[in-house]
This record gives C-alpha cells, sequence and structure tokens, in this order.
C-alpha cells in the first residue's frame, strides 16, 4: 500500500513578517525625512524644498504606477477629494513643516506634527458625525498641555521659536485635512494611484517655487541636491508604497500606533546626524502630546464592537478607528 508523503504547510507567519519588515521600512523612513528636511533646509528655501521632494516623489510614484498598468478612473467626487487631499497634505503640509524646521528642532517638530490623529478625530467629530468620544476630548486636553509646554520654551530656547512652533500646527492641521480627504477616495481607487495623484497635485500647486528651486540647484553642494532627492525617493515614494502593503495585511488601528515610533527615532537621529536634541521642556511637552495621542485613542470595547463604520472608512472602523501618515 503507497503511502503518500504530506508535505509541511507553510508557516503563516511569513505575511506577518513581511508586513512589519514594511512597517519598519515607513516608520525609519519617515523619521530620517525630519532630520534630512532639517539638513537639507540649509540650501533649499521652503517652498523649492517642497517643490523638488513632489517633482521627484510624483516622478517616482508614476513610473511605478506606469508599470503596473494598473488605473482606475476616479469620479468627479474623487477627483475633487484627491485634489483637496494634495493641495493640503502634499502642498501646504510640505511648505510649512520645511518652514517650521528652520527654526524648531527635528525632533520637536516630529512631536508636534504627531498630533495630527488627534485633529482627524476632532475634524471627523464636527464634520463627518462621529462625535466626541470621553477619551477623544481627555486626550485634546493632554496633548494641548504638552503644546503651552513646548511653547513656553521660545521663550528659553534659541533653537525654538513661537513662530516655528505656529508652523508645525499648521502642517498638522493640513495633514489631518490632507487623510480626512484621501480616506474616502480608497475606498474605490488604488493607494498607490491615490498616492500619484495627490503627490502630483501638490507639485502643480508648487511650481510658482520652480525659479528658486533652478537656481538653489545650481548653487547647492551635491550632498544637498542628493538630500533632495533621497527625500523624493525614500520618505515619499517608498515609504508610501511600504505603507500601503503592510495596511493591506495588518489592522488599521494597530499599524497606526506604529506613527509613535516616529518622534523617538527622529530624536536619536538627529543626535547622531546633526548633534542636536529638543531642550528638556520641550522635550517633555512633546511626550506629553504623545500621550495625549495615545489616550484619544483609547474606546471601550463595546464602543468599537458597535459604532458602525463611516461610509469611506476602511475595514468598516470609524475615522477615529485609524490614523494617518506623516513624515
Amino acid at each position: 500500500m503507497n503511502q503518500q508523503t504530506v508535505r509541511p504547510e507553510r508557516p503563516k507567519t511569513t505575511g506577518k513578517y513581511a508586513a512589519l519588515a514594511a512597517v519598519s521600512v515607513t516608520v525609519i523612513s519617515w523619521a530620517s525625512a525630519f532630520v534630512a528636511i532639517r539638513w537639507v533646509g540649509e540650501s533649499f528655501a521652503p517652498g523649492p524644498l517642497a517643490l523638488g521632494r513632489l517633482l521627484v516623489g510624483s516622478a517616482a510614484l508614476g513610473a511605478v504606477l506606469l508599470a503596473r498598468r494598473a488605473w482606475t478612473r476616479p469620479s468627479p467626487r474623487e477627483w475633487a477629494l484627491t485634489t483637496g487631499c494634495g493641495l493640503a497634505w502634499f502642498g501646504i503640509y510640505n511648505v510649512a513643516l520645511n518652514a517650521a524646521e528652520l527654526r524648531v528642532d527635528a525632533g520637536t517638530t516630529a512631536m508636534l506634527v504627531n498630533i495630527g490623529p488627534i485633529l482627524i478625530a476632532l475634524f471627523a467629530g464636527a464634520l463627518l458625525g462621529e462625535g466626541f468620544p470621553r477619551w477623544l476630548l481627555a486626550g485634546v486636553a493632554v496633548a494641548f498641555a504638552g503644546v503651552l509646554m513646548i511653547g513656553a520654551t521660545t521663550t528659553r530656547s534659541a533653537s525654538v521659536d513661537l513662530l516655528g512652533v505656529l508652523l508645525c500646527l499648521v502642517a498638522a492641521v493640513t495633514y489631518a485635512i490632507g487623510v480626512l480627504a484621501q480616506k474616502p477616495v480608497l475606498r474605490r481607487l488604488p493607494a498607490l494611484q491615490v498616492t500619484w495623484m495627490a503627490c502630483t497635485v501638490g507639485a502643480i500647486a508648487c511650481l510658482p517655487f520652480g525659479p528658486g528651486l533652478a537656481s538653489e540647484l545650481h548653487a547647492a553642494p551635491a550632498g544637498a541636491a542628493a538630500g533632495l532627492l533621497y527625500l523624493g525617493l525614500v520618505p515619499t515614494a517608498l515609504a508610501f508604497g511600504t505603507w500601503a502593503y503592510a495596511l493591506a495585511r495588518m489592522d488599521a488601528g494597530r499599524l497606526g500606533v506604529t506613527t509613535y515610533l516616529v518622534p523617538p527615532l527622529t530624536i536619536a537621529m538627529a543626535w547622531l546626524l546633526l548633534n542636536e536634541a529638543p531642550p528638556l521642556l520641550a522635550l517633555f511637552g512633546g511626550a506629553v502630546c504623545l500621550a495625549g495621542v495615545a489616550v484619544s485613542r483609547r474606546r471601550p470595547k463595546t464602543d468599537i464592537n458597535q459604532q458602525p463604520g463611516l461610509p469611506g472608512a476602511p475595514n468598516g472602523r470609524s475615522f477615529q478607528d485609524t490614523d494617518g501618515k506623516s513624515g
């Protein structure tokens, strides 16, 4: 009697490890962006730097999109939402972030910008009818206290000033607006296509900075030009791709928690590469901000299980159950 050879099943953890690797690439790339902007900003003004980064990112994403030959025709509403995302998240956000890092160290900037998830939840509560859970309001209060602590450093430190802090908050607000505009579009359109569309819209919006970019590229050292290229290829094109890969294989809530690693990684990289660190009070205030974000995400299990997802929210979740991405 012949015996059949039974082949062992492949471990189901392979996909999990691949997703974790993708998340690691994303988080490290976004953390490095804050450091790279701080360094490259010595050679490029905020507007030209944003334009250069977006042009490189759009070209890289477009090449991948063209190679895949996959295009879903957007509806007029999807075009409008993607245009809003591109103007806010890719256009205004990048210019504000670049300008902020001329006045604020990379670590403090990363901590302030990462209050974005709270702003997303607030906007969703006000505009999309998701309401204001008590944990959200508690998180807002905690994060606001952290922002005040960081603001207080403007009178004590030469590396942080009030305008820089305000520019960081502008970046956080436009990041939140961009995420809210993007999420409904991702219900039907592929993430790569949406990212390319938004990045291209942002680049078009920044075209008035073209003459400045041309002159600054001519005068910039090779290292600064390479840094600009890096910002477009890695934190913009590669990191958004690895994020989309991980999002398709992991729970959105758990994936969003990984963005909490961006500020401490940024601080470590800035200390090693730029020999800078946030002032002590700003560091403490940033930790309070991140604690506020964590508090705002808490929700009783009954709320999570019973609350219906809004149209446009991935996996049947509300916008308050998901995080966006920054860097």
